[in-house]
């Protein structure tokens, strides 16, 4: 009992802190191992998940452009105006080669796949044109176009299925019809409309092969022995991609694979994933290997630590707490002085360097995080919508084909002055002025595009137009509002601008649609889905050069419309 007593004091409280340590350790590495195998199971099913939805939105990307091919010969004014008449002779021959022929020819150069463009009008004075085919697939030789009578077709039971008359104007659909299926091939079924009088003039039909819309369908971006499938509305396989080594049905061994899918939107289908769970398990097997050394290295070196520093504990390491503390409640400052050269020494000296390195490089990465999001901001405004500068000059395009020359020669000038104030010689900072200069030169191309189914109004108090705002945030709100906001076939739009004692106001106002209060919400939250994107960017730059007091607010009414408010400080 008495050389019990004798133990000195560091190794009676090694003893103790040997078992604490132990038992730290293990209940540390085991719940490491179960987070992190957790976590990996989880990065791995996003990223494949991800993966996934990039396929999709490839898929997605080829079926807008086919859509667009479609739209753009529903939209032609110009193709209807020529379809009312029913006159023979030259007006036919006319409205075939220098309206309908040119027309069709000119949408197969809107997309680098094969297509058939096929026309079927209700329009019987007008010939037919069309190709007899063999056996093969007309789309794998060469892109086409063809006119028919819609009377050859209105007996088929395809067409009779179709009900477009259920549907609103401009409705669309995928389909299988005639010798798609045998050919690989997939149709867009879209019904010609007189926009003007609501009058059906026909039927649109844009033929692609469905390997050219599911070429991004491949097993190897998912993962190895992984099974891609495309499945119909009917659960059939539509397309499947798998390794040479796997085979037999993927769906039988479900309960060894993980299964992740994705709707393709508009072709009603499913693109599914079948990931086998051995992918999991190797992982799993290396982390679980990993946290086994870790957590003998470090109950190995924990305990080395714990003999050497038992003696110093009770006395020296209130300082080390302390500064801990200090550290925890935000004071960097706080410093530990020891004499001598010994281990606390040491640790003391180098929490002292840790504590200079550490302000030193919060203060490196503030900085570098603000020059970051400003480089990001400024990349982000300098950015203009690819699709706005496509549609203008698919818009000078029609316009010189039709001789146009006044609309010509307005839409080329409204879109030189519209970027040359977008790029502002590459500065930031513009004027009121100037951004409503630019505001409507974006206005004044997007009436040509509308004419008289869309009216703007101004309201613009002249003393808000010396001060200084950023750039591009009109812009964004009226864009927004012309994708999103039409309410029939009409849109009016207010533009008001005012100054206040400190602040000056814009206000983009339209009597669309309006829209909710949780869209709002969505589009105004920073972490928020990708919606609203430009109008979140608005935000995020006056935010940054004004304040947090400053910005985008939304106010909007289904119905009724919207109203997007943007509050700037008044800045020489």
């Amino acid at each position: 009992m008495r050389r019990m007593l004798n133990v000195p004091f560091g190794y009676k409280l090694i003893l103790p802190y040997l078992l604490c340590l132990l038992l730290a350790v293990l209940t540390v590495g085991m719940f490491a191992y179960a987070h992190s195998v957790s976590s990996l199971k989880e990065k791995t099913r996003d990223n494949i998940q991800g993966t996934l939805r990039q396929i999709r939105d490839n898929i997605r990307y080829r079926t807008d452009d086919i859509q667009r091919i479609s739209d753009m010969l529903y939209y032609n004014y110009n193709l209807q105006n020529a379809l009312r008449r029913y006159d023979q002779g030259w007006y036919s021959y006319e409205t075939m080669t220098k309206t309908l022929m040119p027309t069709l020819a000119n949408l197969l150069n809107y997309t680098a796949s094969n297509i058939g463009l096929s026309l079927y009008l209700k329009n019987d004075t007008l010939p037919e044109l069309f190709y007899k085919d063999g056996q093969q697939n007309p789309l794998l030789s060469t892109k086409r176009y063809e006119i028919f009578h819609l009377n050859r077709i209105q007996n088929e039971d395809w067409y009779g299925g179709l009900e477009f008359s259920r549907q609103k104007a401009g409705h669309s659909l995928w389909q299988q019809i005639q010798r798609d299926e045998r050919d690989g091939n997939i149709s867009l079924l879209q019904r010609l409309d007189d926009v003007q009088r609501g009058q059906e003039m026909g039927l649109i039909r844009v033929r692609v092969q469905i390997r050219d819309l599911l070429d991004s369908v491949d097993y190897r971006k998912v993962g190895e022995y992984s099974t891609l499938m495309v499945l119909d509305n009917q659960g059939n396989t539509v397309l499947k991609s798998s390794p040479e080594g796997v085979a037999g049905d993927v769906k039988a061994s479900a309960a060894n694979r993980l299964l992740l899918s994705e709707p393709l939107d508009g072709l009603g289908w499913v693109l599914e994933a079948h990931i086998p769970n051995s992918l999991f398990d190797e992982s799993a097997n290396k982390v679980r290997r990993m946290t086994l050394v870790v957590c003998l290295v470090s109950a190995f070196v924990l305990a080395c630590l714990g003999i050497g520093v038992s003696s110093y504990f009770s006395r020296r390491i209130q300082k080390i707490v302390g500064s801990l503390n200090a550290f925890r409640d935000g004071d960097f400052q706080k410093r530990i002085s020891y004499k001598g050269n010994d281990e606390l020494a040491q640790i003391a000296a180098a929490f002292n360097r840790m504590g200079t390195n550490i302000e030193e490089l919060i203060h490196k990465n503030y900085v570098a995080n603000l020059q970051k999001k400003e480089a990001e901001l400024e990349s982000l405004q300098a950015q203009i919508n690819p699709h706005f500068l496509y549609n203008t000059l698919s818009s000078i395009n029609r316009l010189a084909q039709f001789g146009d020359i006044q609309k010509l020669h307005v839409l080329v000038q409204e879109l030189a002055k519209f970027y040359r104030l977008s790029l502002n010689r590459g500065e930031i900072l513009t004027t009121v002025g100037k951004e409503i200069e630019h505001a409507k030169a974006y206005i004044a191309i997007q009436c040509i595009k509308y004419g008289d189914r869309m009216a703007v109004y101004y309201d613009i108090d002249p003393a808000a137009l010396e001060y200084t705002t950023v750039k591009l945030i009109l812009q964004p709100m009226i864009e927004n509002a012309l994708e999103h906001a039409w309410f029939g076939s009409t849109i009016g739009i207010r533009l008001v601008v005012e100054k206040r004692e400190t602040d000056i106001v814009f206000k983009v106002i339209d009597n669309g649609v309006g829209m909710s209060a949780d869209t709002i919400q969505q589009i105004l939250d920073p972490e928020g889905p990708r919606m609203g994107y430009g109008i979140r960017n608005v935000d995020s730059r006056i935010k940054l050069h004004g304040g947090s007091g400053y910005g985008v607010n939304i106010a909007s009414r289904s119905g009724i419309g919207t109203c997007v408010q943007i509050r700037i400080p008044c800045k020489m």
